[in-house]
């Protein structure tokens, strides 16, 4: 062999192919051999041809016994476990040779077929399988070993990167399938350390521009796993979390919305067993029990790799990624029906808190300096119909998506718990002037946000949790999205509830009206703060000064914590405990804000979305009261009492209807027979009263507005008493005949 050897290295390049068959069955001789010595001998030979570079390809020359050999070798289970090593090692070079000498010739043995493949990948996974997991290192390729150690699991891998690194785009496909297979062999999906392992390794080493395939692999697989235990499923959806973050880097390509539209879909599945208890919908003797646990920590897996991979994405797909989702949610609304029934209700219920979960980490740490981009109106439209559910776990995770979207300079934190601060500036924000695209967002959504803002503060299922991203809302809003306008109507809004939890008229529980008084103490100390107006800053802290004294339960000290100390007896709220409307657009309105503005009570609009999205059943009856207001008198509006809508007054309107349409049919019917049958003479006339009372009319509309309205004393009287002629019409003029075309 050391004769053979001198002879391989000594041949020319054109002469080297008259030489090599009879050079490689010699090799094979030595690989067949059962000794050990023979078969290190004969790979060591074998890796010296490799790396020899030949001019001219040899069409008839096969490695398909090397490959299974190496293979056969890369398994090796000898007693003796220096020899083992010794003969793994050799295996793997093996391997090493075969790849570098036919991976960059098209014309020779094609390595990246199945047959080769499907040998080659799961030998090298099984001897870097070996390596402890204390010995674990980051598979970067920047952090290589200084020297070369005699390890297997080194070895190994760094043939493995040799070989991705190799693959062409076409190749790809084949290189990872046995991987994938391998791991579900060998059930390695469930401790996952050795799976995420294995994807980092190929990650990093493909091409960047390779690495959707990987990524559509993954997704791929997950699917075809659909059935298999959550466990498994959450082990492959933590692995496309740790790729899809590496591919981020690269190029992901088309595969953006395949990956979150496979991962809501397993979301979707994932709930359906939870609640089912079995894959099939159907529990029968031999239905394999799924364990709700562990459907659950699948689920909160998925909802991780889907914010995880869309923090590394660019704005605009990361806008896409939100409206997707958004879209996925199923509503209270006429044209997305829910499902019906108790299952029906958990199911629907499930998917909402499953898919704004996903929503809320997509949209933490996203910037976006256009609100008008970021929360475009068909989103915002049905996220907020989303905070009018009863449920009050759904409510909470809206306000947390909306803090999260309005939030772009990191002052969330610095309103996780509501108090009164006598200096704001401890809090060091980061206040920005309001740009111009926020002011036409807040001019275009502002009445929409109030409203639901106002509307969530009245429900009785509201927790701390509750108030305090409520508070966080209202404070980001006025440091974010902020100009005069908007401080006004701000300021008018926490007033409204401030009002709420002194009338009381949706008999809220004492905690909550406590709490409402506090959350409005929290907000004008802050809002009065940032506005800079002594009078304003006095007025409030005057109060929260009297509130200390005398009633520590409207203030948030007292309210927001673990024991709340409430009072028994609201009713009798003195005036002094209430920050007043009358005194802050007093001294608002001598800094320049609008007085008048300030002057009115916040009165919220309700819609048919408040209505649909409470979801109430068909058996309840719902009384609408409809209240009609008269704006004729410039005074003060006068409202007509309400008309209560019952089952009598439709049944009513509904007969009434149909005997309006027979009088309307009976009308046109005497019209068309007039017409048929009467003179001549009698239609013309009829027509021409009709001509000359629609001529008559215009006349006097023409008068109306050409003409000014006479005054009592004849004349027009203008400014400072003058007297004023009345103005002559157009087409009464008399014009110079120069003037006339």
């Amino acid at each position: 062999m050391e004769a053979l050897d001198q002879l391989l290295m000594a041949c020319h390049c054109q002469s080297i192919n008259l030489f090599v068959e009879s050079f490689l069955k010699m090799v094979a001789k030595l690989l067949e051999s059962e000794k050990p010595n023979l078969q290190i001998l004969g790979t060591n030979s074998f890796v010296k041809f490799a790396n020899i570079e030949e001019d001219t390809p040899s069409y008839h020359r096969s490695y398909d016994f090397f490959v299974s050999r190496f293979s056969e070798m890369c398994h090796s289970s000898h007693d003796d476990t220096e020899i083992k090593t010794k003969i793994r090692m050799s295996g793997i070079k093996g391997l090493q040779g075969v790849v570098r000498k036919t991976v960059n010739d098209e014309l020779q043995a094609n390595i990246w077929d199945p047959q080769h493949m499907d040998k080659i990948v799961p030998s090298l996974l099984f001897n870097l399988q070996q390596i402890e997991e204390a010995e674990s290192r980051s598979p970067s390729p920047l952090q290589a070993p200084e020297k070369e150690k005699e390890n297997p699991a080194e070895l190994a891998e760094r043939c493995l990167r040799e070989l991705l690194g190799r693959a062409a785009f076409g190749n790809i496909k084949n290189a990872i399938k046995p991987v994938l297979i391998h791991l579900d062999n060998h059930s390695l999906w469930e401790p996952k350390v050795f799976a995420i392992r294995c994807f980092k390794i190929i990650m990093y080493s493909i091409q960047p521009q390779h690495s959707h395939l990987v990524i559509q692999q993954l997704l791929s697989h997950l699917d075809a796993n659909s059935r298999s235990a959550a466990t498994v499923r959450a082990g492959i959806v933590e692995v496309l979390s740790e790729a899809a973050v590496i591919a981020a880097t690269g190029s992901v390509g088309p595969t953006v919305l395949e990956m979150f539209n496979t991962l809501l879909r397993q979301l979707r599945l994932s709930i359906d067993y939870a609640l089912t208890g079995s894959y099939d919908g159907v529990i029968s003797l031999g239905t394999k029990i799924i364990k709700e646990h562990e459907e659950r920590m699948f689920q909160e897996a998925v909802i991780k790799t889907i914010g995880s991979f869309a923090s590394t994405l660019p704005t605009y797909q990361r806008s896409e990624v939100i409206l997707f989702i958004m879209s996925k949610v199923p509503l209270p609304s006429l044209h997305h029906p829910m499902e019906t029934g108790k299952t029906g209700e958990n199911r629907n219920r499930l998917t909402q808190i499953m898919l704004l979960k996903s929503l809320l980490q997509v949209s933490t740490g996203f910037q976006c300096n256009n609100m008008m981009s970021a929360l475009p109106s068909n989103f915002l439209d049905r996220l907020l119909s989303t905070a009018l559910m009863e449920d009050a776990e759904i409510r909470l995770f809206v306000l947390e998506i909306l803090i999260s979207f309005i939030d772009r300079h990191g002052n969330r934190h610095k309103f996780s718990t509501i108090s009164t601060l006598s200096d704001i500036s401890v809090l060091k924000l980061k206040v920005d002037k309001c740009s111009r695209q926020d002011t036409v967002f807040m001019k275009k959504h502002s009445q929409q946000l109030y409203r639901h803002i106002y509307l969530s503060c009245k429900e009785q299922s509201n927790t701390q949790q509750h108030y305090e991203a409520l508070y966080g809302l209202l404070a980001l809003i006025s440091i974010e999205l902020a100009n005069e306008e908007v401080v006004v109507d701000l300021i008018r809004l926490v007033l409204a509830v401030q009002d709420v939890a002194q009338v009381n008229e949706e008999n809220l529980p004492v905690y909550n009206r406590c709490a409402l008084y506090a959350l409005g103490a929290a907000y004008l100390n802050l809002i009065s703060q940032l506005t800079t107006v002594p009078a304003f800053c006095q007025h409030i802290h005057e109060v929260i000064e009297t509130r200390k004294k005398e009633a520590p339960y409207m203030l948030p000290e007292a309210v927001f914590v673990e024991k709340p100390r409430l009072s028994q007896n609201l009713d009798g709220v003195v005036i002094e405990f209430l920050f007043r409307q009358s005194k802050i657009s007093e001294v608002l309105g001598g800094s320049g804000y609008n007085s008048d503005r300030l002057c009115l009570p916040y009165v919220p609009q309700l819609t048919d979305e408040d209505r649909l999205s409470k979801r109430k059943s068909i058996g309840e009856t719902i009384s609408l009261q409809v209240e009609v207001e008269s704006r004729n008198s410039p005074e003060k509006e006068e409202r007509v009492p309400a008309e209560e809508i019952t089952y009598e007054t439709l049944k009513k309107a509904i007969v009434d209807s149909v005997a309006v349409e027979e009088q309307e049919r009976e009308r046109r019917r005497q019209v068309v027979e007039k017409f048929q049958k009467a003179p001549f003479e009698e239609i013309a006339a009829h027509c021409g009263a009709r001509a000359s009372l629609l001529q008559s009319k215009l006349n006097q509309i023409f008068e109306i507005t050409i003409r000014p309205p006479p005054s009592p004393s004849g004349t027009i009287t203008a400014a400072y008493g003058q007297p004023q002629n009345h103005s002559i019409p157009v087409y009464e003029m008399k014009f110079p005949d120069l003037c006339v075309y």
